[in-house]
C-alpha cells in the first residue's frame, strides 16, 4: 500500500475519505479537515495532505457544472490573494516540524476552528476586499496543515449569503489554494509516487461520496448537516490532541 500504510489502517482511512467526500458534495467544505483529522489519529498526516490536495482539485471537476452561477468571485479572488501571501512561509515552518508537532498542530488548529466555528459568531455587516484578503492570509497559513477550508468557512458562515453561494464560492477558494499549495509541497519533497498511487486508490471513494453528497444538497438545505460536520471535527480535534500527547 501507498505510504506502507496497514491494510487495517488503510480500510479505516477509505471510510474516512468517503464519509468526508460526501460532506463535502453536500456542504462545499469540510473533506481536508475531516480527513486529515482522521488520519492524525493512526499516522503522520503530513504525507497525506498533497492526497487530500489533488482529491479536492478532482472533485471539483465533478461540482464545476453546478456551481458556476453561485460563486461568489470577488470574495473568492479576494480570499486567494490573501492565502498566496501566508503559503510559502506557512509550508516551509510545517516541514521543519517533528510528526508528534505536526500531529497536535493540525489537531489543535481544527479544534479551535471548529469552535469559532460552533460559537455563531456572526458579522453585522458584510466584510470588505481587505477582510476577506486578511481572511485569507490566515487560511493560507492553515493550509501548511491542510485544513485552510476552515477559517474561510467560519468567515463567509458568519455573513449573509445564500447556501449555494457559499458552497460554490468554498468550493472555488479550496481548488485555487490547493493547486497553490501543492507545488509548494512539491518542492518540499512532499509529492511522491506514492502520492499519485493513493490519489488513484481515492478515486472511486471520492465520485461515490461526492454524488451522494451532491445529490442530497439538491434536496435539503446544508445549515444543520454542516453544524453536524463542525461537531465532528471538534470531536476528532480532541481525539487527535489526546493521541498526540499519550
Amino acid at each position: 500500500m501507498p505510504f506502507d500504510l496497514t491494510l487495517a489502517t488503510s480500510g479505516f482511512l477509505a471510510c474516512a475519505l468517503l464519509g468526508a467526500a460526501i460532506v463535502r458534495g453536500y456542504t462545499g467544505f469540510g473533506f481536508s479537515a475531516i480527513f486529515i483529522a482522521c488520519a492524525a489519529l493512526v499516522t503522520n498526516p503530513l504525507p497525506l495532505i498533497p492526497v487530500v490536495f489533488i482529491a479536492e482539485i478532482a472533485m471539483t471537476t465533478l461540482q464545476a457544472r453546478g456551481i458556476r452561477g453561485h460563486v461568489d468571485w470577488s470574495r473568492a479572488g479576494a480570499l486567494l490573494a490573501g492565502a498566496a501571501i501566508a503559503l510559502p512561509l506557512a509550508i516551509w515552518i510545517m516541514l521543519q516540524l517533528p510528526v508528534g508537532a505536526v500531529q497536535l498542530l493540525i489537531s489543535a488548529i481544527i479544534g479551535a476552528l471548529s469552535l469559532v466555528m460552533l460559537s455563531g459568531w456572526t458579522l453585522k455587516r458584510p466584510l470588505g476586499r481587505i477582510g476577506h484578503g486578511i481572511t485569507g492570509i490566515i487560511a493560507g497559513s492553515a493550509n501548511a496543515a491542510g485544513v485552510g477550508g476552515l477559517p474561510v468557512a467560519a468567515c463567509l458562515g458568519a455573513q449573509t449569503m445564500p447556501a449555494a453561494t457559499f458552497r460554490a464560492t468554498m468550493i472555488v477558494f479550496l481548488t485555487g489554494i490547493d493547486l497553490m499549495t501543492l507545488p509548494l509541497l512539491g518542492l518540499g519533497g512532499q509529492v511522491t509516487f506514492d502520492t499519485f498511487a493513493a490519489a488513484l486508490i481515492a478515486s472511486p471513494f471520492l465520485a461515490a461520496g461526492i454524488l451522494l453528497g451532491n445529490r442530497q444538497f439538491a434536496s435539503a438545505p446544508p445549515a444543520t448537516f454542516r453544524r453536524l460536520a463542525t461537531w465532528l471535527l471538534l470531536t476528532l480535534s480532541v481525539m487527535g490532541i489526546l493521541r498526540a500527547l499519550a
